[in-house]
């Protein structure tokens, strides 16, 4: 009896905490509820919640399949808000209340930048699982308590640039184990960098604080001074100082003068020589002029497509007029230097020349091939804007992206260098036939190329959550192959920095269905279908630029996948040169199944990237056991009733495509 009667206790006791639970669960405001008392706190230019957040008054921010439905959220994860941009809305007045933001438990990554906030640092404490806070180009101001970092054990990324913040860095910040990158630049700090955020080394960035010291190559701070016993003491210390001060001026001014003269004999000895300029550049002004001694090692003709190219853009350049070095910015640590005169001496050729301008292949003399690419569109963006984002695309890291080295910029024109792959394109290996002198692509290698090109676009998704479209651009001309034949994503990230009617005319994210459509714009799943077109254009061989009709339904590459389909089907469908695709077939259709799903004209029912990228990892180089899958029917066999696995079943039936 009083064992039954402990155990009667036991359950009235879990009843009554499972309905305590499920009251406070209940009185738990909606993430709906949650970001519209938030937005009431906000003002804009006229006073009142910024004109963009009207959406926030009908449906929820996340769709049940997690796609982002209100301005400045931009991504949902199991029907909860991940991502939060609320950038350049004209927000003013007074640090936010960010606590109202608690009940967002999903929430990893917050951007207040670019608006006008004023005041001190918002009270980030509340917010304990941030990876990502971008809080740059406000006018926030002060000090920042030195524990005002204290909770956020999960930071990766804190950008607090351009604002006015002033006093110690807090040592707060490199709470975190996962911290990796800090941007303090252009504040008003003062003294050391603490000894946690040193460990940075280049994801530290604290130039434009004339008062901090202690930055790796940059001055040293100032020994603390010791207490003195005596006045005496004090007074000798400062007889000692002043000594070594006189000294120090003495030596400087003798080292001074030695580097004058040595400057004028120099000039007395030099051979005398007409000189004349070479230009990186389409035009004489828009160009970076060098003067060099001998003729120049490039050799470059005019490019395609009429682009000027150096050689021919020096012939127009020279002259009498005033010499100016271009200064290239060097975005990478632990990189060799190399001025933009180097390149210019350097052997060179054309690649060829794209939507957005002329690629050039120059081998330094005592360096690496390198690749210089020429943007003539791109001035979407200031140049303390643009120099930012070459930052930030900087310390990106993964063996599937092609790393930008350095830039330079001119407002006429942009410069981009990074590093040589030796194989080219995949668009060239594919489509090239007898100009390739590469063999064709087997089925292994076209799976090894598919999989790093999802797994670099899944790390721009992650590395990028600011971004819209994190790469924008994904084509097979933009894929590169290395000796391996590893793949690596070139021209990434480029939206912020180019003009927006540009990128609307030639970026491959913008000619998604979702964007063809009157005043439609991209968005991540836009990438997505970029994706997929790659896929389908790995598999089947054929060119994606030969299917777009505009104007057509069903006219798209995966328009005609889907209208080849019949009951034996996938000899008409795959890439007659795919060799070693034997005891294969059944993974092929499966990673046709996933360039389908991710070209699923409603963007609703597209696959997203981390579905897409989860279904081609599981892909294998051949069928687990049965061979013979090759039909129609078993791209539904596994259950899938998806639109695009449903018209793939039924010949003859093909969905509609924009391209």
């Amino acid at each position: 009896m009083a064992m039954a009667g402990a155990a009667g206790r036991l359950l009235l006791l879990a009843a009554a905490a499972a309905l305590i639970a499920l009251a406070a669960a209940q009185s738990q405001p909606s993430e709906t509820q949650v970001l519209q008392k938030f937005r009431s706190t906000l003002r804009g230019p006229d006073g009142g919640p910024p004109e963009q957040l009207r959406q926030w008054d009908t449906g929820a921010p996340c769709d049940a399949d997690n796609t982002p439905r209100w301005a400045g959220v931009r991504l949902c994860a199991k029907g909860r808000v991940v991502v939060l941009q609320l950038e350049a809305l004209g927000l003013r007045g007074p640090a936010l209340d960010l606590s109202l933001l608690a009940p967002l438990v999903g929430l990893r990554s917050l951007s207040l930048a670019q608006n006008s906030l004023t005041g001190a640092l918002p009270d980030v404490s509340a917010l304990p699982a941030l990876k990502f806070l971008y809080l740059f180009q406000n006018a926030f101001s002060g000090e920042i308590p030195d524990g005002a970092f204290a909770k956020l054990r999960a930071l990766q990324k804190l950008d607090l640039s351009r604002n006015g913040f002033s006093g110690p860095i807090p040592s707060s910040i490199a709470t975190s184990g996962k911290l990796r990158d800090v941007n303090l630049a252009n504040n008003n700090f003062s003294g050391p960098v603490p000894d946690g955020l040193r460990r940075l080394g280049a994801g530290l960035h604290v130039q434009g604080n004339k008062l901090v010291c202690g930055v790796p190559g940059g001055p040293a701070c100032p020994p603390s001074p010791s207490p003195s016993p005596s006045s005496s003491s004090s007074s000798g210390s400062m007889k000692v100082l002043m000594t070594i001060a006189i000294v120090v001026v003495a030596i400087g001014a003798l080292l001074a003068v030695a580097g004058v003269f040595a400057a004028i004999q120099a000039r007395r000895n030099a051979p005398r020589y007409a000189g004349h300029t070479e230009t990186l550049g389409g035009s004489p002004d828009a160009a970076a002029k060098v003067k060099v001694i001998s003729a120049p090692a490039v050799k470059i003709e005019q490019g395609d497509g009429g682009a000027m190219t150096p050689a021919a853009a020096g012939k127009r350049g020279s002259g009498r007029r005033e010499e100016h070095h271009g200064k290239l910015v060097f975005v990478q640590e632990g990189r060799a230097r190399f001025e933009l005169e180097d390149l210019l001496r350097a052997s060179a050729e054309v690649l060829g020349s794209g939507n957005f301008g002329a690629s050039y292949k120059a081998t330094l003399l005592d360096g690496p091939a390198l690749v210089v690419k020429r943007f003539k569109e791109m001035n979407g963006a200031g140049r303390e804007d643009f120099a930012e984002h070459m930052r930030r695309l900087g310390r990106l890291v993964h063996p599937n992206l092609l790393p930008v080295v350095a830039y330079l910029y001119k407002k006429e024109e942009k410069l981009l260098v990074t590093d040589y792959m030796p194989n080219g394109s995949l668009a060239h290996v594919l489509h090239g036939g007898a100009r390739s002198s590469l063999p064709p692509l087997d089925w292994p290698k076209r799976l090894k190329i598919i999989k790093g090109v999802a797994r670099g676009l899944a790390y721009l998704y992650d590395e990028l959550p600011m971004l819209t479209v994190p790469h924008g651009h994904l084509k097979s001309s933009n894929v590169l192959l290395d000796a391996s034949f590893e793949p690596v994503l070139t021209d990434y990230a480029l939206a912020p920095v180019v003009t927006p009617q540009h990128a609307a005319q030639v970026m491959v994210a913008y000619k998604s269905p979702e964007c063809a459509a009157q005043g439609g714009r991209p968005g991540r799943k836009s990438d997505v279908w970029s994706l997929g077109i790659l896929v389908l254009e790995v598999l089947t061989g054929k060119f994606p630029a030969n299917y777009l009709r505009q104007g057509r339904a069903g006219t798209d590459l995966a328009g005609w996948v889907h209208s080849v389909v019949r009951e034996e089907w996938t000899g008409e469908v795959f890439d007659m040169d795919m060799r070693g695709t034997r005891g294969a077939e059944g993974e092929m259709v499966k990673l046709l199944k996933v360039g389908l799903g991710c070209c699923e004209p409603d963007v609703d029912r597209r696959w997203g990237l981390e579905e897409a990228l989860a279904r081609v990892e599981e892909l294998r180089e051949r069928d687990g056991g049965d061979d013979s899958i090759s039909t129609a029917s078993s791209f539904v066999s596994d259950g899938d009733t998806t639109p695009a696995a449903a018209a793939a079943a039924r010949p003859g039936e093909t969905p509609s495509h924009s391209a």
